[in-house]
């Protein structure tokens, strides 16, 4: 019997972080909190589900982004081992679909790690003062984009933002699991 892993409790406060962006800048979670929420993401480059849901991804991110909830992806995959993932591909697929947010490299795998984080892609959604409140799915698309789907990270957060709660329904993530270095 495989044993799935548990999720991050919902309350709890949002980890630290500081990793570099695609020109070796240091961001900070502080500095992509948002006013009204934040959402910390794990995507990579290659992951069919992320490559599937990408540019719905950038669409809702603009849309949060406007309403003042922070936005941030992450990739903590091996791209020693996955090379589609390399930080040189990461600067080429975040221009290629436009991303509004910042894009970090998780090369330690310590920040993914402290988030729980699994797969990818993965959503955090988090409160004004970084509770967590959603740990969901972007919505129903897997490797092929479901038109018409009902927008659960966006409706979620524009609940988070306007009442400091989370949807009582939340739908894990399902993705390709984070590639992991050997110990």
């Amino acid at each position: 019997m495989t044993t799935l892993p548990s999720l991050p409790e919902l309350g709890s406060r949002a980890p630290d972080f500081a990793l570099p962006d695609l020109d070796g800048r240091i961001v900070r979670l502080s500095d992509v909190r948002g006013e009204h929420g934040t959402v910390v993401m794990f995507i990579c480059n290659h992951c069919p589900y992320v490559r599937s849901v990408i540019d719905r991804i950038v669409e809702d991110s603009r849309t949060l982004l406007a309403e003042g909830i922070g936005v941030v992806a992450i990739m903590a995959n091996d791209y020693r081992a996955y090379p589609a993932d390399a930080p040189d591909r990461m600067r080429a697929f975040a221009a290629e679909h436009g991303f509004p947010f910042p894009y970090l490299l998780d090369e330690t795998q310590m920040v993914a790690r402290a988030y729980e984080a699994v797969c990818t892609p993965e959503f955090f959604g988090y409160d004004a003062d970084l509770a967590l409140r959603y740990r969901g799915r972007l919505d129903e698309s897997r490797t092929t984009l479901v038109p018409g789907a009902r927008r659960e990270l966006l409706e979620a957060m524009r609940r988070v933002a306007a009442t400091g709660q989370g949807p009582d329904e939340q739908i894990p993530s399902m993705g390709c699991s984070i590639k992991w270095r050997a110990a």
